[in-house]
């Protein structure tokens, strides 16, 4: 018997790719009103149809990048998306600047592209990849000791 193929996951991974699976509402991934604040240098804010908020911040977005390479090179080193990537210790490094976008520009009607400034432009972050990334209480998945915390919960017995 072969076992090629199998792959073994944490409950994470499998949490998270059967997340990815699942088709989202429309109006889940349907902006009301997308705000890219490049003048402020922040981030990009979406209301959602659904009547949900989300926000980022350049850094994240930047880290987060969709793109084949860039998703790639993540998965390879288990970064989830928008973690950083790890600082290399050189007394020497230059200055590097964050992340911010020189060019925004929307991809017809089902996503954002951003030109960093360095130079990466590669990535096109689609409404629902948006969506699914969502870095709100409600969106990001419970830590490790939060759901050991929900899984152990024994509620007192009323008196």
């Amino acid at each position: 018997m072969s076992h090629e193929g199998i792959r073994i996951v944490s409950a994470e991974q499998a949490e998270a790719a059967n997340r990815e699976g699942q088709r989202l509402p429309v109006d889940a991934v349907t902006p009301l009103k997308v705000r890219v604040k490049k003048t402020e240098g922040t981030g990009v804010e979406i209301d959602w149809r659904d009547g949900h908020h989300s926000s980022w911040n350049f850094r994240w977005l930047r880290d987060a990048c969709p793109c084949a390479n860039c998703h790639e090179e993540r998965e390879s080193t288990g970064r989830q998306p928008g973690e950083p990537k790890p600082k290399v210790q050189d007394p020497f490094a230059l200055y590097q600047e964050p992340p911010r976008p020189v060019e925004v520009t929307p991809v017809g009607k089902y996503a954002l592209r951003f030109k960093w400034n360095d130079g990466h432009e590669a990535g096109i972050y689609s409404w629902d990849y948006l969506r699914r990334v969502c870095t709100c209480n409600l969106c990001k998945p419970p830590t490790d000791e939060e759901r050991q915390r929900r899984e152990t919960y024994q509620p007192r017995p009323k008196a």
